[in-house]
């Protein structure tokens, strides 16, 4: 397996089934990871992303409005010093973008890489425990390749985020929250702890 890996501030010089679970049932309560997104935070069980799991972002396109959602997390991630990794995104980031949305470069990396190279690079990274979120973006990865990314996630105690085409939702998943992106807001179509709300979480006003 092979996978080039590069620093973004470089770039500014150039189980089968998942069983829904309520929180209160955990054996051992996990750190809240708040989504920076106070409506998203108040609609999901956990009060924020699923911790040391994986969840899903689905979009009609590239750019639908993924880095909106995500952006606040890996901002937060990132100024306390961890390390926040990109795996084979759909085009270079721009780094000014990341500046100004509060992200420290310093504490980001970027992987290159395809296909199953890209899967590989993603379960490493979350495996690893060095990593505190890893952003993949795993195309037609089927039920398996998925299943890896959440158990790899769980042993390295990670935030994994698998931003994938708006078709997926027909398909079964193993991720522990499944948000789904459109012009309405942020459709929770699957989350662990309790049952999804019936109505989109809108989207955010602008600042």
């Amino acid at each position: 397996m092979s996978a080039a890996v590069v620093s973004l501030e470089g770039l500014l010089g150039t189980r089968r089934v998942w069983r829904g679970r309520n929180v209160q049932d955990e054996a051992t309560p996990r750190e809240a990871q708040p989504t920076g997104h106070a409506q998203l935070d108040r609609a999901l069980p956990t009060g924020g992303w699923p911790a040391g799991a994986l969840s899903e972002v689905l979009v009609g396109a590239h750019g639908s409005g993924e880095l909106r959602l995500l952006w606040p997390t890996l901002a937060r991630l990132s100024t306390a010093s961890q390390r926040v990794v990109l795996v084979a995104p759909p085009f270079i980031p721009y780094p000014q973008a990341w500046e100004a949305a509060g992200v420290d470069l310093h504490w980001m990396a970027l992987v290159r890489a395809k296909g199953n190279d890209a899967l590989w690079a993603a379960e490493q990274c979350l495996r690893s425990g060095s990593c505190a979120a890893v952003v993949c973006w795993p195309g037609n990865a089927d039920d398996r390749a998925l299943r890896r990314l959440q158990v790899a996630a769980e042993a390295g105690q990670a935030l994994a985020f698998a931003v994938r085409g708006n078709e997926a939702a027909a398909n079964p998943s193993p991720a522990a929250l499944r948000i789904a992106l459109d012009p309405a807001g942020w459709h929770i179509l699957k989350c662990r702890g309790g049952l999804p709300p019936a109505r989109p979480v809108p989207w955010p006003a602008l600042g």
